[in-house]
């Protein structure tokens, strides 16, 4: 009799242990499918402003065509790449990036237009969406550092891979957007 109380309750815990880490790995993905989503967001507001600041600055600088196709094209990779993983988004917004980067140093030839009140608000919002979307990339790789490490270590890694959990792949930086910016006077 006092066997099998000790076979059942073992069982039982190896049952409750089974189901918080299961129940622990589905809270992770979530969250890190949350994540995912939020940097989405993010880069959607951003991708929606770049019309706008390219339409801006185009009734100023009329001549400075390159650098707004150059925008414009970054947008639109930006948009192709939407559904993509994180390594594919990142190439693409590093492009969207540096792209308004040239846009940054372009519109610093154009007091008028710097002395817009439209402008000026655009570069606020571009700013604020800016930190926004760095946060969400934060957050993103913090929850999928949780994950992984609760995937990949021991004993959850044993029980992991048959329950259907992989490792997720974080949202880096594109080797553009790891260079220095260049400041010349």
């Amino acid at each position: 009799m006092l066997a099998t109380i000790i076979v059942v309750a073992v069982v039982a815990l190896l049952a409750l242990f089974v189901i918080t880490l299961y129940n622990r790995l589905v809270g992770l993905r979530l969250r890190s499918q949350n994540a995912w989503s939020d940097i989405d967001v993010q880069l959607k507001r951003r991708a929606d402003l770049v019309p706008n600041l390219v339409e801006t600055v185009k009734g100023y600088a009329a001549h400075e065509r390159e650098t707004l196709d150059a925008v414009t094209a970054a947008r639109t990779r930006v948009l192709a790449a939407a559904d993509a993983g994180p390594h594919a988004r990142a190439e693409a917004e590093a492009g969207l990036t540096a792209a308004l980067r040239g846009l940054t140093v372009a519109v610093e030839a154009y007091p008028q237009l710097q002395a817009s009140g439209g402008f000026r608000d655009l570069q606020a919002q571009l700013a604020r969406i800016e930190d926004d979307v760095q946060n969400a990339r934060r957050y993103y790789n913090a929850v999928v550092r949780d994950l992984n490490t609760a995937i990949m270590t021991f004993p959850s890694n044993l029980l992991a891979g048959p329950m259907g959990f992989a490792p997720r792949e974080f949202f880096e930086a594109a080797p553009a957007e790891r260079e220095v910016p260049k400041v010349s006077f």
